[in-house]
């Protein structure tokens, strides 16, 4: 069976706007926090990478068509539909989310709301791009 890369990267791309905009939700909703720890002195108040938002806006897209692409080549054993997009999303966004932010939870000084927050960022957002990109893809 022969890929549609057309709607794999079509879905991946949409699905990259759709956990853009979750993740600027999150952001947004984590923005005070930021600011407090950048005053107490427990985040820079500039990124060691110049440019960070627009780096993190890419790797959010190319791990959406990355998601496209596993939900592709998934649909001839797991079957067809939200449910094995859902699948998808749900394992890698564990796997994004869950073990960096839980070390993060344990071991810093931040209140854990900023990495229970970046946690969903990258589940949330990891499952509404699978979904999407799923939605969108037809062989």
């Amino acid at each position: 069976m022969k890929l549609n890369t057309a709607r794999v990267w079509m879905g991946g791309i949409a699905g990259g706007i759709a956990w853009n905009a979750w993740s600027f939700f999150i952001a947004m909703r984590q923005g005070p926090f930021y600011t407090a720890m950048q005053k107490q002195g427990l985040f820079l108040k500039e990124s060691r990478y110049p440019f960070f938002i627009g780096h993190w806006i890419g790797l959010i897209f190319v791990m959406s068509i990355l998601i496209a692409y596993l939900y592709a080549w998934s649909r001839a054993t797991a079957g067809a539909g939200p449910k094995t997009a859902l699948k998808i999303g749900m394992l890698v966004g564990l796997c994004a989310g869950v073990p960096g932010n839980f070390a993060q939870a344990a071991w810093s000084p931040v209140p854990r709301i900023l990495p229970l927050g970046w946690m969903l960022d990258l589940w949330g957002g990891a499952m509404l791009a699978a979904l999407v990109a799923g939605f969108l893809y037809k062989e």
